[in-house]
């Protein structure tokens, strides 16, 4: 067989072509990417209504606002109140200034255009430690105050112990300095050969709570955590008990430590016992780097990115948002967190408030830096730990981020970039469709396009991701969801049944997560009802054939009259369907409603047999029907956490007065979330995927049909118009291809963060 030998010349030619080929294609995707228009930062469709600047009634304070409250209390001179971050607990000092919301009838009047604009007022929270008491002001009228007004018993109907005080940085200052001068300093070889401190090698401290076990009591463990990355997953198994009761630090001291698994009354017992080999000694050990969030491998390429192609449709104004046929009100309070205020669809109220009340955990271990743990989050403010969101992980990239402003345990105001981000966004799915092949070959369907509101608290070593969402359905939904660190402890004889190994000598902690959220509706007007419709079998015969009898199931309804009947309790049967109504009805002769359907896994509640129970008693129930009540702003309060036996609310007493809810003015109180056993997989975080909670509230009869078939992202096409743009604007979405136009990426998160070491 004789080989056939190619033409050196044309080769050469054929390589050529298909280098030239190659080059051609490589210029023109340069060219058409280059001559891709610009997506328009212009929206195209106008807004569907107008920003109302009365929304500013529920603004958050400006800095301004807080300079000028701060200067005014600095004035009154016979308060003889400090500003200073590190003042001491024996001092008084000026520890927060937030909005003091207006009272719901004046605040409806202004909306409605019925009334005068509410007097702006500041609430003010003093620790009067030289006199052994808190004490709450209303401070306004702002912007220029000139008059101040002690609120304390009127709000709570109690005084206020100055135990109940959240710890501020000026006694962590001292709290910690203790704890260098008493233990670290004397325990010199003990913490060489345990855990290989040395002067530039330190531990890091995370605190139980509550403080004790009584009333009075401000006996805090400590637990320690090797300075690593995940610090709260690389527990080292040493606890501290420190009494700081007294206002004068002078007076505190060491009352008990826990060494390996041993407890020990002194320092100098435990350093005697150490050094003779009477106890089992913790040896030094490098450990791995588990609890690093960087990245494993380098990424490679990025994910998918979603743009406006027509600009945003929604639009934001001081505080006030507009997107479709929404419209709503925003705030941040450093307290309680994300709130929402004023929301109307289509023009009319459905919710007057919706907002994040409390987030709380109860844990479970053998050791008592989380034996004792039970942390309500309002009690060091939720709000307070919202700080700037990473555009594209947090957010995505094309996301609108607002500034707030908070003062907190501050001497001044402080900026936190953008803390909130709102953005419109395809949630994935579409929000109704159908395809129908039997008869007319034809296609209808939309795009969940929904608005998203969203803020993350990063409160210690959990992060909670709060996100109100606006669907063009009608329907508002609240939802957390939780990631971050465990809290965990080191292990030790009877630790695994209270969780899971997750690495060497760590226990994932089992825990609970209870969200309450606060979800003032008003349905038509604020003369509600609240209603349960749930299914039953019933055993009837055929029309056609009374001799044959079959179960069906028939609707059951029924209206609900006081507070104590609208209690409903996790533990027990539960309605399926809860609804606000109005007694108006729709063009089918309904009730117009909006239902209550929430989403919970939550672990079973906190006896109430427990002296701390009564500081979380919304948690009892997982949707409480309450009378609307001005006195009754909150389920939890600042000072629940540090006097948690006795809390200055107890949410059950809202319900004990057992007032009627018939043609009231009705708010629910929602309770969300899920049971936490840690496992593996928790390493280095938790992830969000099914880690939360939420309630949505949805049009039930509230109108005559669904709304968003007046939606223009509706598609619809039949046999011989697939490609038709009339009603599909999908089919000639290639025709429109643009590129982003994106902001650059910052971040400015970590300005100004405190730190330990800042404390001392």
């Amino acid at each position: 067989m004789v080989e056939k030998k190619m033409n050196p010349i044309v080769k050469w030619a054929i390589i050529l072509v298909f280098l030239f080929s190659i080059v051609l294609n490589i210029v023109l995707i340069g060219i058409i990417t280059k001559s891709a228009p610009k997506c328009s930062a212009q929206r195209v469709q106008p807004l569907r209504d107008k920003h109302d600047q009365r929304s500013n009634v529920f603004a958050d304070l400006t800095r301004e606002e807080y300079l000028q409250v701060q200067r005014y209390m600095l004035k009154q001179k016979e308060l003889d109140i400090s500003t200073n971050q590190i003042t001491k607990p024996s001092e008084n000092f000026l520890f927060l200034i937030d909005l003091s919301l207006p009272k719901k009838t004046e605040a409806l009047a202004y909306l409605d255009g019925k009334g005068s604009k509410p007097v702006r007022e500041a609430t003010v929270v003093v620790f009067y430690g030289a006199r052994g008491s808190i004490r709450e002001y209303v401070v306004g009228p702002l912007p220029k105050p000139t008059y101040h007004r002690d609120v304390t018993i009127e709000r709570y109907k109690m005084e206020l112990p100055i135990n109940a005080c959240t710890v501020t940085f000026g006694e962590y200052a001292l709290f910690f300095k203790l704890i260098d001068d008493e233990v670290f300093s004397k325990l010199g070889k003990l913490m060489k050969e345990s855990f290989d401190l040395s002067e530039d090698k330190h531990l890091n401290a995370f605190e139980q709570l509550p403080r004790g076990v009584r009333s009075g009591d401000r006996k805090t463990w400590v637990s320690f955590f090797r300075d690593m990355s995940g610090m709260y997953i690389h527990p080292v198994g040493f606890e501290v008990l420190v009494n700081h009761e007294s206002v004068n630090a002078s007076h505190w001291k060491v009352e008990r430590l826990l060494y390996n698994g041993q407890y020990f009354d002194t320092v100098e017992e435990l350093q005697q016992k150490y050094d003779a080999g009477s106890v089992k000694k913790i040896v030094y050990k490098k450990s791995d780097d588990y609890g690093s969030l960087k990245p494993r491998h380098k990424p490679l390429q990025i994910g998918p990115q979603q743009f406006y192609t027509e600009g945003k449709r929604y639009s934001i104004s001081n505080n006030h948002v507009l997107y479709l046929d929404w419209s709503f009100a925003f705030g941040l309070s450093s307290l309680t967190g994300m709130r929402v205020f004023d929301v109307r669809f289509k023009g009319e109220r459905i919710v007057y408030e919706l907002s994040v009340q409390e987030a709380m955990s109860v844990y479970g271990s053998v050791t008592p830096g989380m034996i004792l743990t039970k942390f309500l989050d309002s009690g060091t403010g939720i709000g307070r730990f919202a700080h700037e969101l990473v555009r594209g992980v947090d957010c995505p990239y094309e996301a609108t981020y607002v500034d707030t402003y908070r003062y907190i345990d501050t001497p001044v105001p402080v900026r936190f970039r953008n803390s909130i981000c709102i953005f419109e966004h395809n949630m994935g799915q579409p929000l109704r469709r159908h395809f129908d092949y039997f008869l007319r070959q034809s296609y209808g369907g939309m795009v969940n396009s929904a608005l998203v509101f969203r803020t993350i608290t990063a409160i210690g070593n959990y992060d909670y991701m709060w996100d109100f969402i606006f669907y063009q359905s009608g329907s508002v939904e609240a939802k957390v969801h939780a990631t971050g660190y465990i809290s965990s402890s080191y292990m030790v004889d009877g630790s695994l049944a209270y969780g899971h190994q997750v690495a060497d000598h760590v226990l994932g902690n089992i825990h609970t997560h209870f969200i309450n959220f606060k979800v003032d509706v008003d349905v038509l007007g604020v003369k509600n009802v609240f209603q349960t419709k749930d299914m039953k079998y019933v055993n009837v015969s055929l029309p056609w054939m009374s001799d044959h009898y079959v179960m069906v199931p028939q609707l059951v309804e029924k209206q609900l009259k006081t507070e104590q009947e609208a209690a409903l309790r996790y533990g027990t049967k539960t309605p399926r369907y809860l609804h606000i109504a109005s007694n108006n009805t729709n063009r089918w002769g309904h009730q117009r409603s909006y239902r209550l359907q929430v989403f919970s896994f939550t672990g079973d509640h906190l006896p109430e047999s427990q002296a701390e129970e009564r500081a979380m008693s919304w948690a009892r129930y997982k949707v409480a029907i309450t009378k609307h009540k001005d006195s009754e702003q909150t389920s939890s309060s600042l000072y629940s956490q540090n006097n948690i036996w006795n809390p200055a609310v107890d949410f059950s007493k809202y319900i004990e007065d057992n007032e009627s809810i018939e043609n009231e003015d009705l708010v629910a109180w929602v309770t969300t979330g899920f049971l936490h056993i840690p496992h593996a997989e928790d390493i280095p975080n938790t992830v969000t995927v099914g880690n939360g909670g939420g309630v949505l509230l949805r049009p039930h009869n509230y109108f005559d049909e669904d709304p968003s078939i007046h939606s223009a992202d509706g598609v619809y096409f039949g046999l011989g118009t697939e490609e038709s743009c009339d009603y599909n604007r999908m089919a000639c979405l290639a025709q429109e291809t643009c590129s982003p136009v994106l902001e650059p990426f910052t971040y400015h998160g970590f300005d100004g963060v405190k730190m330990i070491e800042d404390w001392s």
